[in-house]
């Protein structure tokens, strides 16, 4: 047995909002993903309201396993955002079918560019297609604050 599937197996893939456990994502985020450390409760609120949100449910318990959130204009664009699998979840290969639900759902929709950043997890998006950016020199960021 591989490990997607495991993933398969125990967990559903959902962006029904009224299924996400919104205290349980900000303390994974806010305390364990190292881009979102002591982001505010108010702040992870609204940022998922804007936002297209995964959830991954245990089928057994239906208690929430993983997280993504998805910027998006369900046309042409996603940032893939926030992805997080808690710590007893990890290892079954759900964060990679997780993030192939996202990708999979919007390709039909017309979304033809895909981006997200990581620190720590390139060969995880790179076995979905992922690259380095192909002309960083023509990207640009502004942070403000």
């Amino acid at each position: 047995m591989n490990d997607d599937d495991t993933a398969e197996r125990r967990y559903e893939i959902s962006d029904d909002p009224s299924r996400l456990d919104p205290a349980r994502i900000h303390h994974w985020l806010s305390t364990d993903a190292y881009w979102a450390l002591g982001r505010t409760r108010e702040k992870q609120d609204r940022m998922a309201a804007g936002s297209l949100n995964y959830g991954a449910y245990d089928l057994a318990s239906g208690e929430q396993a993983a997280y993504a959130r998805v910027i998006t204009d369900r046309a042409s664009f996603a940032w893939i955002c926030d992805v997080y699998v808690d710590p007893g979840a990890r290892g079954h290969g759900l964060g990679t079918r997780l993030v192939t639900t996202v990708r999979d759902e919007l390709a039909p929709l017309g979304v033809r560019r895909f981006l997200l950043a990581t620190k720590d997890a390139h060969g995880v998006y790179a076995k979905l297609g992922f690259t380095p950016l192909p002309e960083p020199d023509m990207w640009m960021s502004l942070q403000v604050g």
